[in-house]
């Protein structure tokens, strides 16, 4: 597995990289100061993922973040946040990162976040999701260009969408719909396909912008 660290400190990436040392599957460790230098970097290595800061000089990591997408749709990136700066969560999100997590978290935490991000899924926690629903409510609103893309789900596909609006994982909607988890497994992989959605995040996303899901003027959801 190959990482890189995206952080203007560098006394902050060289403690992030002898964490990610500490895992036998994470063979190479890079760092970059900036969003320029991760395009670079992520040009030249392909990592499989990019833990990357959001403030930052020359270019900060939502730009870099989209511009690693755009070139890259299988790009994975990892976003280090403080929610204080909810504004940028939703942000961080249309551009396609993958997970978000806390700069003050335990180290345990961000091996884990990499192993979660590069095996393919995305790292969507109910106070990230609550971030988002307070970012959409001041935001344009409903697309209509994508509400008409729901006509295409199933009853039980609507079900599952808003169940992982909701930040569930695939055992715990399994749990609650009474069905196994390879079954929420095929309805997801489905819902990523008909909505042309990357990973959950994505739907997550899709589902506040079609209006399936509407933000509550307390922060909850309402499917």
């Amino acid at each position: 597995m190959r990482v890189l660290i995206v952080d203007d400190q560098a006394l902050v990436r060289a403690g992030f990289r002898k964490i990610l040392e500490t895992d036998p599957a994470i063979t190479d460790v890079r760092e970059a100061a900036n969003g320029t230098e991760a395009l670079s970097e992520s040009a030249r290595r392909t990592p499989d993922v990019v833990v990357m800061d959001i403030r930052m000089p020359e270019m900060d990591g939502l730009e870099a973040t989209r511009r690693l997408v755009a070139n890259d749709p299988t790009a994975r990136v990892l976003i280090l946040t403080t929610f204080n700066l909810d504004g940028y969560v939703y942000e961080a999100l249309r551009a396609g990162a993958s997970g978000f997590m806390l700069r003050d978290g335990p180290p345990e935490q961000l091996l884990e976040a990499v192993r979660v991000i590069a095996a393919g899924d995305a790292l969507l926690s109910p106070a990230v999701t609550r971030a988002v629903i307070t970012e959409f409510a001041r935001g344009p609103g409903v697309r209509l260009e994508l509400a008409a893309a729901l006509d295409l789900l199933t009853a039980r596909e609507r079900e599952v969408l808003d169940l992982v609006t909701l930040g569930l994982s695939n055992d715990e909607i399994a749990s609650r719909l009474v069905v196994s988890r390879t079954t929420i497994k095929t309805h997801v992989a489905s819902l990523l396909l008909k909505l042309g959605c990357r990973d959950r995040v994505q739907l997550v996303i899709f589902a506040y912008e079609s209006g399936t899901t509407k933000p509550g003027t307390d922060g909850t959801i309402s499917a």
